[in-house]
């Protein structure tokens, strides 16, 4: 499941991609959200410019995630006890994941950080993490996936698509029951990418091509 949003969220979105996607609502920016968003940037920038060779990102507990897997879009080297604590603070030093992506050379390129939140946290409680004015949490929500030991069913398509997961145009319980699947209707917490290092734009770090 992990995977299967990983690679939804690593390019522009198909209009059925998007009908699996809950985004804070938006809000119209003020200057002190501006500059708390640009020193909260900077401020991460700063922190994980130590984590430009990847291995220093493992020397500090951060694993790769599906390293078997070379044509990832983004690669995310994630602490999964950060991602614990997550639940209970926001410390931008200490995201979730860190976000590569495949540089021409072969070498891995830091591109920046993914925060998680508890899918419970209230709008208000976001804001507080990074202002909703500039940038927008997502959830991934009305998945159907392939029951427990039925695994090998991720690969069915139905009319060119496919019919379990992020991209599958089955999207209530319902119909995920005619096809045999689990649904959940939520399937994660918050999350929020922030590319510091493509840029200075607000909407360049904090956009998704969403």
């Amino acid at each position: 499941m992990v995977g299967a949003a990983d690679e939804v969220m690593s390019g522009p979105m198909s209009e059925a991609a998007r009908r699996h996607m809950r985004f804070t609502p938006t809000r119209d920016a003020t200057a002190a959200d501006s500059a708390r968003a640009i020193e909260l940037s900077r401020q991460l920038r700063a922190s994980l410019a130590k984590y430009a060779d990847t291995a220093a990102a493992v020397a500090d507990g951060y694993r790769m995630f599906m390293p078997n897997v070379k044509t990832q879009r983004t690669f995310h080297f994630t602490n999964y006890r950060h991602a614990f604590m997550e639940a209970f603070r926001f410390d931008p030093e200490k995201p979730t994941s860190i976000l590569y992506e495949r540089a021409p050379d072969g070498t891995l390129k830091i591109v920046g950080a993914m925060y998680t939140a508890p899918k419970r946290l209230n709008v208000a409680k976001l804001d507080e993490r990074i202002p909703l004015s500039i940038a927008r949490w997502h959830q991934h929500v009305n998945w159907c996936i392939p029951k427990r030991g039925d695994e090998k069913r991720w690969l069915e398509r139905f009319e060119g698509m496919p019919l379990f997961g992020p991209e599958s145009p089955v999207d209530t319980r319902q119909e995920c029951d005619k096809v045999g699947g689990r649904f959940f209707p939520t399937a994660f917490g918050w999350m929020i990418h922030a590319n510091v290092f493509a840029g200075d734009d607000l909407a360049t770090i904090y956009g998704h091509d969403h």
